[in-house]
This record gives C-alpha cells, structure tokens and sequence, in this order.
C-alpha cells in the first residue's frame, strides 16, 4: 500500500500587492516530499524559494492552492492554528540561530516544550537529552555568547528536534560557519536524516546542496528542476576517522 506524502503542494501561488505593482513570489508551484527524504531547495535571490520556505514552515500562506501537511490542509488557517501546527510538526534551524541570548542552551532547547505544555522538569530531561544527541552535554548551562559557532548551531539543531517534529526546515545553517564547522553541521544533519527525519535544507551553497538525497531548484518562481542526488557527498565516513583519532568536537 502506498504511503501518503508527508507534503502534498497543489498549484500554490504567493502574490504581494506593494502599492500599484503585483509581485508574483510563486506562479504555480506543485511538490511533493516523502517521510525520511533529505531535499535541497536551491534557487537564486528573488527565485521564489524564501516564499516556498515560508509557507513549507507555516510561516506563511499562499494566496492560491493547496498545502496538505501530514495529512493536514494548512492553507487557510488562521495565524493561531498556524502557530499550533509549527509547534508539532517543524523543527526550524536559522543561519543566524536564533537564540535567546540571556537563556542557557538547557532553555533555549526546552522553550518549545514550554508552548507544548510539559512540566519544567520533563522539559528539562528532554532538553539534556537532546542536547546530549549533538554533543552539547556538557554545555546545558552556557549561554550563546560562551558558546562557538557551531556550538550554537548545535543547541539550536537540538531545539529543531526536542518535539520530534514531522519535518527539519533548515535555512541556510551553515551560512554563518567555516568550512570546518560547516562540515561538522553538515555531518550532524546526515546523522539526523540517517534515523529517519526528514529534512528540507534551503542553501545557495552548491557543495551544501550536495548532501542532500534530492534536489529542486527553483527560479522565476516555478520549479525549474526536480532530481535525486546521483552524486551525494556525505562527510560521516570522515568524521568517523577523526572520531577514531580522538578529534575533540566540542571545540569546534
């Protein structure tokens, strides 16, 4: 029996009045993304995939067409049930982290569960926990501004996953990093994908896109392409040697 795609995007458009001009972000968009793929959307400015990213993330919604959702239609909630359905179902990564700056990692990671309802100490256990998953468990009590880079992008990795969200939406995580620590992003979102999450990675970074198991590829606002990845380039193998060599990531 075949499954049903975790998103389903029928003939979506967005359209922005400014003024007297028109602007169509999206023309006529359709998608559909399975349970466990690692997509890429790649596309330069003003291609459309920013607006795409906000209505994938509920962050917006379309002015035509249809956006089911894990069996949801969320195309025409209010903002309310819009935020309700952010807090279930996606977990979303920042190129600029966006993180409280006065909270240590442990709340940073467990504000989501604050929303969701959970006591403060489950929240607390689950937050330690996920933590613990990226190789922060030892940072609960640091602040963002006593963390690295990729620290940061770390806790706020393990924010994205603490309510076991349907869907990964990472908006260019690795556009404030290094090539090292993009790597070891990078890595930590292979090791993410290889237990079953499925992630939507928006990058105009080709050598990042390259991770990813498929890719779209968007302009004027209409896919322009839609392809799996024959060639993925996947850094794990070499973080398991550095493992092996000792490499201390939780410096870098």
């Amino acid at each position: 029996m075949s499954q049903q795609p975790l998103i389903q995007i029928k003939d979506i458009g967005r359209k922005y009045v400014i003024g007297a001009e028109t602007i169509h972000a999206l023309k006529s968009v359709t998608l559909e993304i399975n349970k466990g793929e690692f997509v890429a959307l790649m596309g330069p400015s003003g291609s459309g995939k920013s607006t795409l990213m906000n209505i994938l993330g509920c962050l917006d919604t379309p002015t035509r067409g249809e956006y089911i959702l894990n069996g949801i239609n969320v195309s025409d909630m209010s903002d309310d049930e819009l935020a309700e359905v952010r807090n279930k179902e996606i977990g979303f990564v920042f190129q600029t982290f966006n993180l409280l700056p006065r909270s240590t990692s442990l709340d940073n990671v467990a504000l989501p569960l604050v929303y969701a309802g959970y006591s403060k100490k489950k929240r607390d256990e689950m937050a330690q926990q996920a933590l613990e998953s990226v190789g922060l468990g030892n940072r609960v009590d640091h602040k963002p501004n006593e963390l690295s880079g990729g620290q940061r992008q770390r806790v706020a990795v393990a924010r994205a996953l603490i309510n076991n969200p349907s869907i990964i939406l990472a908006d260019e995580p690795t556009g404030n990093l290094d090539t090292k620590t993009s790597i070891e992003i990078m890595g930590l979102m292979e090791e993410i994908h290889s237990h079953g999450n499925t992630i939507i990675l928006v990058t105009h970074e080709e050598d990042i896109a390259q991770h990813a198991h498929r890719i779209v590829r968007m302009r004027d606002g209409l896919i322009e392409d839609d392809y799996p990845n024959k060639d993925i380039k996947s850094v794990s193998p070499r973080l398991a040697a550095l493992r092996e060599k000792g490499t201390d990531f939780e410096n870098i």
